[in-house]
């Protein structure tokens, strides 16, 4: 078990970066928490050698370069929703009538809109902070010792990554990763995209071995 709780720590760390990269512009307590943690900072082998982090301060890069990028990949070029791919008319549902918003309210999970400045809840940054409270809360199940609530979540975690996630969110990381301008949206866009292929497979190898009676 206590391999399962390092795993479940290390899913929460890279469920965090990536839905805070995906959801807004950096910041520099953002930047410093990577470039101080060689474990998150080998995750990003391109922005770690790129030369303007030496010959820029931090607050340059972010206003020169960071926000560029982040304008360019979410909130302009790009469309970072699920029901854009989804839906015939490629509109953005920012209604109820969005399936993942029965799904967070069935699991208690609020999406502020506003205080997100996203336009629906099928945000790919609001879903990867989804998959992040889903981890939380299996961190909880295994430390009081509740199997099945420690099954149940991870049922969860992978019908949202199979129906959900992995569904639509390869198309726009690939397309994040052509027209990223940035180093640091490059391998974070290569970095989630295969952070959650690799996921998928983990939970379902983990339901096999730790819940044969549910999986």
């Amino acid at each position: 078990m206590e391999e399962l709780k390092r795993d479940i720590d290390n899913r929460i760390a890279i469920y965090a970066l990536i839905s805070r990269l995906m959801l807004t512009e950096v910041d520099e307590a953002f930047l410093q928490n990577i470039e101080k943690d060689e474990s998150l900072l080998s995750f990003f082998p391109n922005y770690k050698s790129w030369t303007k982090r030496q010959e820029l301060s931090t607050k340059e890069l972010i206003e020169q370069y960071y926000n560029v990028d982040f304008a360019n990949l979410f909130l302009m070029h790009l469309v970072p929703y699920e029901s854009f791919y989804s839906r015939e008319d490629q509109m953005v549902e920012s209604g109820g009538d969005n399936p993942v918003v029965e799904l967070y309210n069935e699991l208690d999970f609020r999406v502020e809109l506003d205080k997100a400045r996203v336009v629906s809840a099928d945000h790919i940054g609001v879903e990867l902070e989804f998959i992040y409270m889903l981890c939380e809360a299996q961190k909880k199940a295994l430390e009081a010792d509740d199997k099945e609530g420690l099954c149940e979540l991870m049922q969860v975690q992978r019908a949202f990554l199979r129906e959900h996630l992995l569904e639509w969110a390869p198309m726009f990381l690939i397309n994040a990763k052509r027209e990223s301008r940035t180093p640091l949206y490059h391998d974070g866009s290569e970095l989630t995209l295969e952070f959650l292929l690799s996921d998928y497979e983990y939970v379902t190898e983990q339901l096999s071995a730790f819940c044969e009676d549910v999986a």
